[in-house]
């Protein structure tokens, strides 16, 4: 049966418990047949004019997932609240009416990228007016605008841990980096704010190089990304499918190139397709790259120099404006399409078709995923419109997810101190001596603080006493040798690159594509 192929998720709880090591999530969705639900539709429009969105964002925290910013191609910035009740037949106006909360004019210009920062309490736009700007959305107002730039600004990413750095990437060739709390000047109560470093025709084509006149497109950056190592930067641009990798403590030249071609530097090989968007989980092991061929290509950041680990193709990426964005877990990869849908299709099964999300009507630009709703994503499409998709399993109906859900809450609550030993003193009363040393185990379960519950199988919990037990009678020489296999000495492993121990001195990305003689 298939059932005994997978362990189960006791069987993973007890090892996770006793390895002492955090293993790898278990995705959220198992095996079965993934159904894709349409919740609402909202148009985006401003007095009755009707405009094409260009990016959509969630935000990052979890007390603001149901949140979620859209921009579009007139330089408007509108807010949407998720979790109101859409009724099926209400129309995408009404929808609109109901969900959006907040909309202002941020540039008079497209935004083409948006991005929340410092808690969800700012977001950046950047725009084709060759700026990006600071808007603090609890007081709606510019707190800074970057300049820098000679050209329409794609795309921009934040640190992974300090909002106030930043890289954005431009139809002028260059990407620049940016400190938030280095304001130059003021104008009109907005600081503006000069980049710290800058590269210039960072992808150049080989046939640009020969032309001192060229095309903007020729050496526009597509896509950048801060990556979770805190010092590397990816870029990619539209004159071919090579990513480079740069380190921000030397700007010079890339350290590192991966392409789906075997030499990206062969133009003979075969045709160039430029890189439309890039996209990262939220660990930095997986970065997916989106492709002027029709195909999406997955890159493991440890193995750059291995090429892509897989690729996917269904969709239709004919322009620039398609995005694809890999879900937080690294389970999924979503993408627009020019065929007026999207696609999802699963990391561990590239060769299974993928989802389809039927429902537009002209091409899918902007896609997101939501951080904390798990299975809630966004689509934006130049038929005027954002909807919103939950992706259920079908061998899961809402009841038995619902009661699922109590059985959680009811599992993880505990008691306090006095309703502990109330309970213990009512249980010794009724219940027998044989059941009496279970429940008092339980009630020590409960006498946990109520802020951090612990949630161990029988079983688990039982080898875990005895492991302990075990480890008192060791010797002084036997405890170091079980030391040793602790998580801090995982730094030898290349996966701690992207989160390496305190006492280990920082290494980056560039350590692990040295050349050796």
């Amino acid at each position: 049966m298939e059932f005994s192929r997978s362990r189960s998720v006791f069987v993973n709880i007890g090892l996770r418990e006793l390895n002492g090591f955090r293993v790898r999530k278990r995705p959220f969705f198992a095996d079965s047949e993934l159904i894709c639900r349409e919740i609402a539709g909202v148009a985006v429009e401003h007095d009755g004019i009707r405009t094409p969105p260009l990016a959509v964002s969630f935000c990052k925290t979890s007390r603001n997932s149901q949140l979620f910013a859209v921009s579009d191609e007139d330089g408007h910035v509108s807010l949407f609240n998720s979790s109101k009740k859409f009724a099926s037949s209400a129309t995408h106006q009404e929808n609109t009416e109901k969900a959006r909360f907040r909309d202002w004019i941020a540039h008079y210009n497209a935004i083409f990228d948006i991005s929340w920062i410092k808690g969800d309490s700012c977001l950046l736009t950047a725009s084709g007016d060759q700026t990006i700007k600071v808007w603090d959305v609890e007081e709606n107002k510019c707190t800074g605008v970057l300049i820098g730039h000679t050209g329409t600004v794609k795309s921009m990413c934040s640190h992974p841990t300090n909002s106030d750095l930043l890289v954005s990437g431009s139809r002028d060739g260059c990407f620049a980096l940016w400190d938030l709390r280095c304001k130059s000047s003021s104008h009109k109560e907005e600081f503006c704010i000069n980049s710290t470093g800058m590269v210039k025709g960072a992808h150049l084509s080989p046939l640009s190089k020969r032309i001192r006149r060229r095309k903007a497109a020729s050496s526009s950056i597509t896509s950048v990304l801060y990556l979770k190592d805190e010092i590397t930067i990816a870029t990619a641009g539209a004159p071919d499918s090579a990513l480079k990798f740069w380190d921000t403590r030397k700007l010079k030249a890339p350290f590192a190139q991966a392409s789906p071609q075997s030499d990206p530097t062969n133009t003979k090989e075969k045709r160039s397709h430029g890189i439309v968007s890039l996209s990262q989980d939220s660990s930095g092991t997986f970065l997916t790259a989106s492709c002027k061929d029709n195909r999406i290509y997955l890159y493991n950041t440890l193995r750059l120099d291995k090429g892509p680990v897989q690729s996917f193709s269904g969709c239709r990426i004919d322009s620039f404006f398609v995005r694809t964005m890999i879900s937080p877990d690294g389970e999924y990869v979503l993408s627009g399409s020019s065929d007026g849908n999207a696609y999802i299709w699963q990391v561990n099964k590239p060769q299974v078709d993928p989802i389809i999300l039927k429902g537009h009507d002209f091409e899918v630009t902007a896609v997101d995923w939501s951080s904390s709703e798990i299975g809630k994503v966004a689509t934006a499409s130049d038929d005027f419109t954002v909807r919103l998709w939950n992706i259920e399993n079908n061998r899961c109906t809402n009841t038995n997810a619902t009661a699922s859900v109590s059985r959680v809450k009811r599992r993880v609550t505990a008691f306090s101190n006095t309703e502990a030993k109330e309970r213990l003193e009512m249980n010794r009363e009724t219940e027998s001596p044989q059941k009496h040393s279970s429940i008092s185990s339980d009630d020590d379960y409960n006498n946990n603080d109520q802020s951090t519950p612990i949630i161990r199988t029988p079983e688990s919990q039982k080898k875990k006493t005895s492991s302990s037990s075990s480890l008192s009678s060791l010797s002084s020489s036997e405890e170091d040798i079980i030391c040793e296999r602790t998580p801090e000495t995982t730094f030898n492993s290349p996966s701690s690159v992207l989160n390496p121990p305190s006492s280990v001195k920082r290494r980056t990305i560039r350590d692990y594509f040295l050349v050796t003689p």
